[in-house]
Formats: C-alpha cells, sequence, structure tokens
C-alpha cells in the first residue's frame, strides 16, 4: 500500500527545495552584469516563448512516461540552467540558460498536483487534495517572498555564486523526487470508473489510452499525441471544466499583473527602495492567507468563492490607483488573498473533474491557458496601469 503521508510530504519539499532561491530577481541580477534591459526584455520573451511552445507537450509526455521521471527532468533541465548562467559570459549564454529554465518549468507543471492527486485517489483520500493545493500555494509564496527579501545577497555574493546555490538546491530536490513512489494509470484509473459516468463523458474515444498502457511498440510521440487528441476530447465534452480553466485563469491574470506593476507604482507613489521589498513580501503573505481561509469554506458553493474572488481582485486594482503606499500595498495583499482561495478551490474542482490519464496533460492546457491570457492583457494592462 502507498504510504501516501510519505509521498505528500516529499513532493512539499521538493517543491520547497526547487523554488526557494536567491536567483528570484534575475531581472536586477542580469542588469548587474551589465545587460540592457532590451536584452532582458528579450532573455524573458525566449523564456515565454519556450514555456508556451512546450507547456502542452511536457504535460502529455508526464502522463505517458511517468510524472515522477517528468519531476526529474524538470530538475535535471534547471540544473542545466544554472550551471549555463554560472559558467557563461555572454548574452548567448544567458538565452540559452532561460531556455532550460523554461523547460524545467514546464516538465513540472502539472505532474506534482497529477501525481499528488491519483496518490490521493489510490487510497481513497481525495478530499485530502485541497489542503495539499492550498500548502503548495503556500510554498510558493513563501519562497517568492523570502526570494525578493534575499535579491540583495545575491547581487553581493555575485552571480556565478548565486547560481551556484540554485545548483544545489535542484540536486538536493532531485534526490528528494528519486524517492518518490509513480502512481500507474491503471491503478488510479480504477478509481475514475463511476466518475467518468457520472460526468458524461464515458463516451469519449480511449483509444490513446488504451494503446499507451497496453501497446508497448507504439512509440511515445504517437502516445503523446493521442493523450493531447483525448484531452482536447475531453474539454470538448465537457464545456464546464474549459469554463472553470478559461475563467479562473483570467482572474488570476489579473491578479498578476496587478502585483507586478505595484512594484514600480509603489515606488512612483515615494515608498522607498528600503521599504519596497517589505510592502512586495506583505503582499504575498496574502496568498497565505487565502489559501489558508479557502480550508474553512468546504461548505460555501464554488460560485460564492468565485464571487468574492473576483470582486476581492478588483478591489486590489481600485485601491492601486489610490496612490497612497500603504493603501496600495493593502490593495495587493487582498488581491493576493482573493486570487489564492480562488485558485485552490479551482483546482480542486478541475481534478475531480480530470481522468487519470489525462491529468497531466489537462493541467498543462490549463497553463498554456493563463500563459496565453497574460500575453494578451499585458500590453492592455501597461496601458490602463499608466495612464489610468
Amino acid at each position: 500500500m502507498l504510504n501516501y503521508k510519505k509521498q505528500i510530504n516529499r513532493l512539499y519539499l521538493s517543491s520547497l527545495l526547487n523554488e526557494l532561491s536567491i536567483t528570484g530577481a534575475w531581472v536586477a541580477i542580469l542588469a548587474a552584469r551589465g545587460f540592457s534591459l532590451v536584452q532582458i526584455g528579450l532573455a524573458e520573451t525566449i523564456f515565454h516563448a519556450t514555456s508556451l511552445l512546450f507547456e502542452i507537450p511536457s504535460g502529455a509526455l508526464a502522463d505517458v512516461v511517468g510524472r515522477k521521471n517528468s519531476l526529474i527532468l524538470s530538475c535535471l533541465s534547471s540544473i542545466t540552467g544554472c550551471l549555463i548562467m554560472a559558467l557563461t559570459n555572454g548574452f548567448g549564454g544567458v538565452c540559452v540558460s532561460f531556455i532550460f529554465h523554461a523547460l524545467g518549468y514546464n516538465f513540472a507543471s502539472g505532474s506534482g498536483d497529477a501525481l499528488a492527486y491519483d496518490s490521493l485517489k489510490l487510497v481513497k483520500k481525495e478530499e485530502l487534495y485541497e489542503r495539499y493545493s492550498s500548502n503548495q500555494l503556500i510554498i510558493y509564496r513563501i519562497t517568492s517572498g523570502l526570494s525578493t527579501l534575499l535579491a540583495g545577497v545575491a547581487l553581493l555574493l555575485g552571480y556565478r555564486t548565486a547560481y551556484l546555490i540554485s545548483v544545489v538546491n535542484h540536486v538536493l530536490a532531485l534526490i528528494v523526487i528519486f524517492g518518490l513512489k509513480e502512481v500507474s494509470h491503471t491503478d488510479a484509473q480504477a478509481s475514475d470508473e463511476g466518475k467518468i459516468e457520472a460526468t458524461g463523458i464515458g463516451d469519449i474515444p480511449t483509444t490513446a489510452q488504451e494503446t499507451a498502457v497496453e501497446k508497448k511498440d507504439h512509440c511515445t510521440l504517437i502516445k503523446m499525441a493521442g493523450t493531447f487528441a483525448d484531452s482536447l476530447k475531453f474539454l470538448w465534452k465537457n464545456k464546464k471544466a474549459a469554463a472553470l480553466m478559461f475563467s479562473n485563469s483570467f482572474v488570476g491574470a489579473f491578479d498578476i499583473l496587478l502585483l507586478f506593476f505595484l512594484q514600480s507604482k509603489l515606488r512612483d507613489s515615494g515608498l522607498s527602495d528600503n521599504w519596497l521589498g517589505i510592502a512586495l513580501f506583505i503582499m504575498e503573505m496574502g496568498g497565505i492567507l487565502g489559501s489558508k481561509l479557502i480550508l474553512k469554506m468546504q461548505k460555501c458553493r464554488y460560485a460564492v468563492i468565485f464571487l468574492l474572488g473576483t470582486l476581492g481582485v478588483l478591489t486590489g486594482i481600485l485601491l492601486e490607483h489610490t496612490g497612497i503606499a500603504v493603501v496600495m500595498t493593502l490593495g495587493g495583499f487582498i488581491s493576493a488573498v482573493a486570487d489564492d482561495a480562488l485558485q485552490v478551490r479551482t483546482d480542486v474542482k478541475l481534478q475531480d473533474m480530470f481522468s487519470s490519464s489525462q491529468r497531466a496533460t489537462l493541467i498543462s492546457i490549463s497553463s498554456f491557458t493563463f500563459s496565453v491570457i497574460m500575453i494578451v492583457l499585458s500590453p492592455l494592462a501597461g496601458w490602463v496601469f499608466t495612464v489610468w
């Protein structure tokens, strides 16, 4: 029998080690190395282009070769990216490094969540997934906040030392991941049979799923294509899941953009650089409160949670336009509370709808949807936050 507590704790620890970094303020690090804002912008574009290109294929690969193997690939990609950044001097090395960092993000995206949910499903403990999702968001918020606070340490140590420290973190995470137990589709799928009938998706063709398990002679690319095709058929049949993906990504994008532009707007309001990091850290902590509050709202309908989450993010945007640093920080805090609470509840609802054999692919499609919305909204939001 799978020791689910040990499995979940390993996933927590690997996330903590992978995300805790003193190189989170990479823009400041590249600027300190003498690269121009144009070069920094180009490097970021390369990262996002790579991420968009490989987001869905990486999810399909995780469903075919295993979520644990995908997490291993994530660590190896991140290690490679950090080593290239530490050992090269030119802008070409930076660009190549960003490609590997994006791949590290892609291979991890969806894999850990899919493995966690199927591990809990295997032992009939799916109700614990909401707490898992909440804790993962807390880990993300804490590590993101600490990365902001530690930006000065990275600049003091120098980029080579900073990125080599990140290599150590990823190596430790890799060791933890090797201890994870893979949960096969056939084991987890047995728990899906009743749910597939209940959601009305039993008529979706499962040729690719059966092929992935039974016809070992077919190549991985064919299996990945089949898994992706089945995932699209699932979303076509289940409009509710598709709507949840889009609406949650749309609200989340506004929260992320608000927190991003507040980095500049807080300084414009007169907040000193000494206080900026603290203000940003406080806003990140709002996400922790939201992740915890949602666990106390088990009986609250999703429609109510979505309405409250949307109103919370809109409140944050309105407070941002007061021009008063303390009030703006409060707005960012409220927005983070609302967004993370909505994110946890949406994640649980989607996971319960997904089939085990397509879980990582569908999570990647959700991430892809978020990225596309961000690309569309970012320039518009930049104009709105600047002019209004």
